[in-house]
């Protein structure tokens, strides 16, 4: 029999985040006391009125196929969020739901991209999207953005990026895994740059835009006059608990829309109708669980800062939006301790799991091979043990 397996999925990468945190709850099921920082879900549980609705939705027999593109009143309501909140002007037919943001920033992808495009990425990125792009045939582009800009880039370096093979544009804000977020007027800066060129398509991840805290919106659809050439990506899972309900959406131009169900429509049809209800009630309905949630991830922020800013050899950025933190690490870089000889991330990665007992995620998969990404989505006691842990860990090193 002929197992040989094909070239695009062969030159595909594990992801890092999840290959970390399947590591960690394997060594906590063998018994070991492992604090796992590397896993990007919050730790709470879906609001009861949110799960409440998908209750009556199944008793309702809301169990039959769905429309590919999802159910009409779900995207009413995505709509009518940009519309209020950017005063944009959207109808049901700009939106798409996925299973998943992931899934939306694909359709995007494998819609728009052909072999020999390129897309600038700024660093750091999340891990999934040079993989996205590969499958694509398309060439990443990479803009490193620098710790002194809460890892974000600056015009000037995105237009010296643009070449005449430049189609997309691809970001995160809120980021993950900086936590930075492109306030207002840095998207208009952005912006004036995309004006000089037409034919670049810019594709705003903003799963994390309901954790920011820097107060109000920040979103590439309040640039309006850009809108036939925008993709705002969006979903339910951070801002509502709800990571296993699996509903992510995008907001576009209908040409792209168009494009995106008929790709849909061949790979997975449209969502579970449960997990759908859910969310046409979590985005239509009250916010306090929301704004509790983010303002207890505030809190651990703030821990994350002070902590790490106590321990001699780090830097880490104070993160504007979502729930992780980079820390720069590379003070370590050729130091050692017993067995583990650190040269890079990888390594401190590794040295912090099997020493300290914590899970972090090494910041090579994210562009930002000098530092470690931790997430604060985590209860505030075993946040303080774990940076406490890491500390005394990196203490070790000489």
């Amino acid at each position: 029999m002929n197992t040989k397996l094909s070239k695009r999925v062969e030159r595909l990468q594990e992801s890092e985040t999840l290959k970390m945190a399947k590591l960690a709850r394997q060594l906590i099921g063998e018994g070991k006391d492992i604090i796992n920082l590397s896993i990007g879900e919050p730790d709470f549980d879906t609001p009861e009125h949110i799960k409440e609705a998908a209750i009556k939705a199944i008793n309702d027999n809301i169990t039959h196929y769905p429309p590919v593109a999802g159910f009409t009143e779900l995207r009413e309501v995505i709509a009518d969020k940009y519309n209020k909140e950017f005063d944009c002007e959207y109808d049901f037919n700009h939106v798409i739901v996925s299973s998943g943001a992931k899934q939306s920033i694909s359709n995007a992808i494998l819609s728009i991209l052909d072999e020999g495009d390129e897309v600038i990425v700024p660093s750091p990125y999340w891990v999934s999207y040079p993989e996205m792009v590969k499958l694509s045939g398309a060439k990443m582009v990479v803009i490193k953005g620098g710790l002194e800009n809460n890892y974000k880039i600056t015009p000037q370096q995105l237009e010296d990026a643009i070449t005449d093979k430049t189609r997309m544009f691809l970001f995160s804000s809120p980021s993950n895994p900086s936590g930075g977020v492109y306030c207002t007027s840095e998207l208009e800066e952005l912006a004036k740059v995309f004006r000089k060129f037409p034919n670049i398509i810019i594709v705003a991840d903003e799963i994390y835009d309901h954790i920011n805290y820097i107060g109000g919106p920040c979103s590439f659809a309040m640039i309006r006059d850009l809108k036939e050439r925008m993709v705002i990506i969006n979903g339910v899972s951070k801002g509502f608990a709800m990571t296993g309900w699996r509903i992510g959406y995008m907001v576009a131009p209908l040409w792209l829309t168009s494009a995106c169900n008929k790709l849909q429509g061949q790979l997975t049809s449209g969502p579970s109708t449960i997990s759908q209800m859910a969310a046409f009630t979590a985005l239509s309905t009250d916010l306090t669980p929301t704004h509790k949630m983010r303002d207890e991830f505030k809190k651990r922020r703030d821990i994350v800062v002070e902590m790490f800013n106590k321990i001699p050899g780090v830097k880490t950025n104070t993160p504007d939006g979502a729930f992780y933190s980079l820390v720069d690490v590379s003070h370590f870089f050729g130091k050692s301790h017993g067995k583990h000889n650190i040269n890079n991330s990888n390594d401190i990665a590794m040295y912090l799991l099997e020493d300290g007992n914590v899970s972090v995620v090494t910041g090579t998969a994210f562009g930002v091979a000098e530092c470690i990404r931790i997430s604060f989505a985590i209860s505030e006691n075993n946040l303080r043990r774990a940076i406490e842990r890491i500390g005394k860990s990196l203490g070790k090193l000489n």
